[in-house]
């Protein structure tokens, strides 16, 4: 199969297990240069999405998470891309440990990426929206654009927020995962490793949402 492929520490894990394991992929589509770089070292050919069509499975981590796969991501600065690849997939899987479990989302500040000249613009609506937000300064995306990082947005309405933050002029995307959040969340606890499956998935029954216990 083709693989989508994250960013982050988890991630890069992923990519050592599947190496060491010797799993045999077809090609993976990659979220960063960072995810791309670490593939190829580890004989993984990356694909363009263009190429690759349709994904079947994408995996990722993310840096805040609800039971119900509503996430924030943005940590690393790959959003775009894996909001790309998220939604050009039939199944998002989702691997957390539980300290990024959340009743509402927005503990962590939340990314949006922005072109740069519209970096001012963009702040000035957000704290109209009630947020305040600060630029992550020295980091350009792979896209070559700005972050900014949003502390103090109330983020009950995940869906409703992720529409109105992309509606603003200049943001290429927010780091809210809700629109389109995760299929199945893999959840490392003390007590073993949790897998939640909600009912969004689609190769699932309809309606099922359960969690199974596995790797005690």
């Amino acid at each position: 199969m083709i693989l989508g492929i994250g960013t982050g520490s988890t991630v890069n894990l992923l990519i050592d297990l599947i190496k060491s394991r010797k799993i045999q992929l077809e090609g993976a589509v990659s979220s960063s240069r960072q995810s791309s770089e670490r593939l190829t070292a580890a004989g993984i050919e990356v694909l363009d999405l263009n190429f690759a069509g349709p994904l079947s499975l994408y995996i990722d981590g993310a840096d805040e998470a609800t039971l119900g796969g509503d996430l924030i991501k943005g940590g690393g600065a790959a959003l775009t891309r894996e909001k790309v690849i998220a939604a050009a997939s039939a199944k998002f899987v989702c691997i957390i440990d539980d300290s990024k479990l959340v009743e509402v989302l927005g503990k962590f500040p939340l990314p949006v990426e922005i072109i740069p000249m519209a970096r001012s613009h963009v702040a000035r609506q957000i704290v109209a929206l009630g947020g305040q937000p600060v630029y992550r300064e020295g980091v350009v995306t792979d896209n070559g654009n700005v972050i900014l990082d949003v502390h103090h947005i109330s983020l009950k309405r995940p869906q409703h927020m992720e529409a109105t933050i992309n509606s603003i002029a200049g943001v290429v995307t927010v780091g809210l995962f809700a629109q389109r959040g995760a299929d199945v969340l893999v959840i490392a606890t003390d007590e073993g490793v949790k897998t939640k499956i909600l009912s969004r998935a689609s190769n699932f029954e309809s309606g099922s949402d359960f969690d199974h216990t596995i790797g005690r």
